[in-house]
């Protein structure tokens, strides 16, 4: 079962039908059990046509909180350690890497985010941009997960690259972020569940590439532990769980790229790059 965010209501999809749900997202994401919640909803609500994911979707949240993990896949941690070599903070990745505790940091709030065919943004003091193609979890307030979507967490390797301390301004920024189009009510995903990302520049594809949830080395449950570890998030939150496709050397976006990602069984996130 698929949730959109509609206007100012929730759509429920399964199959070929399609129910308009009495709850919000912030009651889905307080529940003690969301998925029960949003099914019980499904079975009583009122039938609708199913949302047209062609055009422009809300995304999907409400009152929660953003949050991403980094360096969670090998190939992030060798783009990392790649792009800090200058400042000398390599190792502090490849620490990160093996250690139990993951690199998690605030990403954003419902201001900040963009959905579903919108635009997002790279930094204009930014020389180094990419899309961070990354699953992410609905995690209620009690800290279940319980769905998951798709998040683009727009980065600038170059500010981060300089300094780790400019970490919050390379990654926090306005239309830094894109979710959507919907929530996968689902508890778990098959390890080969696969992450696709395509960017095209005049309507050709400059850049490609895919992976599996079987290269994440930190289970999303852990990452959710961590994150709860001494935090409290009453709305429940999001928490994007880290890229494993990065662009090779200083590849970098450009205004008016088409950033399309796709992760099997949930869909497809497409946004532009605005100026």
């Amino acid at each position: 079962m698929l949730l959109y965010r509609i206007k100012d209501h929730l759509v429920a999809v399964e199959g070929t039908r399609a129910v308009r749900l009495s709850h919000s997202l912030d009651d889905v994401f307080t529940a003690a059990d969301p998925g029960a919640l949003v099914r019980g909803d499904f079975m009583s609500g009122t039938m609708v046509t199913p949302p047209d994911v062609s055009g422009p979707v809300a995304p999907p949240l409400q009152s929660q909180e953003v949050w991403a993990a980094g360096v969670t896949y090998f190939r992030s941690r060798v783009a990392r350690m790649d792009e800090s070599k200058e400042a000398g903070a390599s190792s502090f990745y490849d620490r990160v890497y093996e250690e139990p505790r993951p690199e998690l940091f605030f990403k954003g709030t419902g201001t900040r985010a963009r959905g579903h065919l919108a635009g997002v943004r790279i930094r204009s003091d930014a020389t180094w941009s990419v899309p961070e193609p990354e699953l992410t979890l609905a995690v209620n307030s009690a800290g279940r997960i319980f769905g998951f979507t798709i998040g683009n967490d727009m980065s600038s390797r170059d500010i981060e690259g300089d300094n780790m301390l400019y970490l919050p301004q390379a990654k926090v920024y306005r239309g830094s972020l894109s979710l959507g189009p919907g929530i996968l009510i689902a508890e778990s995903l098959p390890p080969e569940t696969g992450i696709h990302i395509t960017i095209k520049r005049g309507g050709a594809a400059v850049f490609e590439g895919s992976t599996t949830l079987a290269q994440l080395k930190r289970s999303p449950q852990e990452l959710v532990e961590w994150l709860f570890r001494d935090n409290e998030f009453p709305a429940g939150c999001l928490l994007l769980t880290g890229t494993g496709i990065v662009p090779p050397g200083q590849w970098t976006l450009a205004h008016g790229d088409v950033v399309t990602i796709r992760i099997d069984g949930i869909g497809t996130l497409e946004n532009h790059v605005e100026p």
